[in-house]
């Protein structure tokens, strides 16, 4: 079911609400950026996202092709959201909202939804990695 979604940084300078269906999925990545924060997210469409407050307080990293936005607050550190640009697996501009920065998420909704791993280590985004008990 859709539903929107609050969420914010853990200073809350930066705030966002997102419109989806947990129920569709949430996804983990082993690329070096998402193992190393440990990123677990949900895929939004940009007409599904409205940055509500702290634009002036996100720093952007990119890596590698500079595809990928990985933003986080410059206040507190935490990545509520990136954005990724095309060209992409999809072909289409999509932000990941970080699932530990929603802030009323039911739990059993979470670990009922399926979630997909993508091997981003070896650029393989439609495989499934070999090992996933780390993510």
């Amino acid at each position: 079911m859709l539903k929107t979604y609050s969420g914010s940084c853990h200073c809350g300078a930066v705030r966002f609400e997102a419109d989806f269906d947990l129920s569709l999925g949430t996804g983990k990545c082993n690329c070096s950026v998402c193992w190393k924060i440990r990123l677990w997210t949900v895929k939004v469409r940009p007409d599904a996202f409205s940055l509500l407050a702290g634009e002036a307080d996100l720093v952007d990293y990119q890596f590698n092709t500079g595809v990928a936005h990985h933003l986080f607050c410059r206040q507190c550190g935490v990545r509520p959201f990136e954005w990724v640009d095309v060209p992409n697996m999809t072909g289409a501009k999509y932000y990941n909202i970080n699932i530990a920065c929603l802030d009323s998420l039911d739990i059993d909704e979470l670990m009922a939804a399926p979630l997909t791993y993508f091997d981003g280590l070896n650029d393989d985004w439609g495989a499934t990695p070999a090992e996933v008990r780390h993510l």
